[in-house]
């Protein structure tokens, strides 16, 4: 027996097939026809998730974005409406307290936080922001995203269009771009973001609605049901990293490899929590750093392996790893130290008493292909 709750599309997964395992609290889809098969195919078509267990809120109130700022890095006063950055929710002492999205909706700012972190997040969230801000957690609100190349082919045929009557549509947006629609009298919020490296849109919708949304979907015939397994290979490939596993607490951005997340403006104003010891990390370089391996041979290594010197002492560990279906080769996440971390150094990982080695490779493994504006 399982106290795992259940999505709003649990009946939906089962219909199609999907095998559901406990994850973040929710059972939810692992894989349906595959995870390789469907890895493959988000890569070359379009595929469909279910990510309702991801938390959605909203900060309203005057004075929002600065308040945000005093717990984020990221320069979310000049986050222009319809826009969206990723940012790190950071503790007193600079460690990572989840990564998330934030939007400027125009009146309010919308927020998406893991799955696994939302309840911790909420409570973070409700502790460190002036009474003035309103936090509303949009519990009844289920979250799909369409990945991959032909995501926006097939998105394009639901007769999607602006709220705001000016005849836009999501093919309209660009990477990090989002706005309010209507679909067959339904609000929905759209995105153009994800978390495969893939084109593609992140969809808000009431979840007495996500049904009838995911089977338009899913009738169209680039677009396949993809579970966990083919996201977590996909965003390893990417180079994205997991909360709880790749990042935590005890991570700063710098040794995340995060600092790109901590704005010019933010970086001199040095306002924000652990901004003392972050700054100083992005001077002098943290002891370790979040790299990219590709490891000699056939087999994966695991996350916890160890990462030795050349004394065989622990220095580092595996964070993420397993094969990766693009390269036809096993990839890893992991921390090593600094002085380390240069591309084409080699790594000593072990695992279950036999050694591995590993490249130092910079990521994304697989290149992005977000949608983005032309250069001028």
């Amino acid at each position: 027996m399982t106290d795992a709750k259940t999505l709003p599309l649990d009946q939906w997964h089962r219909g199609h097939g999907a095998r559901m395992v406990p994850f973040a609290g929710y059972e939810m889809p692992i894989q349906y026809e595959g995870i390789m098969a469907e890895h493959l195919w988000t890569r070359e078509s379009a595929g469909l998730f279910d990510v309702s267990h991801m938390g959605q809120v909203e900060l309203w109130g005057e004075g929002a974005a600065e308040a945000l700022e005093a717990i984020v890095p990221g320069d979310i006063s000049a986050l222009k409406p319809g826009r969206i950055r990723y940012t790190l929710l950071l503790n007193e002492g600079g460690g990572i307290v989840d990564d998330l999205m934030v939007t400027n909706v125009g009146d309010h700012l919308y927020l998406v936080v893991n799955g696994a972190t939302k309840a911790g997040d909420l409570d973070f969230l409700q502790a460190h922001l002036p009474g003035g801000i309103e936090i509303r957690h949009l519990e009844s609100q289920a979250l799909l995203a369409l990945q991959g190349p032909k995501a926006a082919d097939a998105l394009a045929r639901l007769d999607i269009t602006a709220l705001s009557g000016d005849g836009s549509t999501p093919g309209d947006l660009y990477f990090m771009q989002g706005g309010g629609f209507d679909w067959d009298g339904v609000a929905i919020g759209v995105s153009r973001s994800g978390y495969t490296g893939e084109d593609g849109f992140e969809i808000s919708v009431p979840g007495d609605a996500v049904e009838k949304l995911a089977t338009a979907l899913a009738e169209q015939p680039e677009v396949k049901p993809i579970g966990l397994g083919a996201r977590d290979s996909l965003r390893l490939e990417a180079g994205l990293p997991l909360y709880g596993h790749d990042i935590d607490e005890d991570t700063t951005p710098i040794a995340a490899d995060l600092g790109f997340s901590i704005s010019k403006k933010r970086r001199e104003d040095g306002d924000f929590h652990g901004a003392e010891r972050i700054l100083q990390e992005r001077e002098s370089g943290s002891i370790a750093k979040r790299v990219g391996l590709v490891i000699e041979g056939r087999q994966p290594v695991r996350e916890g392996a160890p990462v030795l010197n050349a004394n065989g002492d622990a220095v580092g560990k595996v964070t993420s790893g397993g094969f990766a279906p693009s390269l036809q080769k096993p990839i890893a996440m992991a921390y090593v130290p600094t002085a380390s971390a240069e591309p084409g150094t080699e790594i000593t990982v072990e695992q279950r008493g036999k050694l591995f080695t590993g490249i130092v490779t910079p990521m994304p493994f697989v290149p992005h292909h977000y949608h983005r504006p032309p250069k001028a």
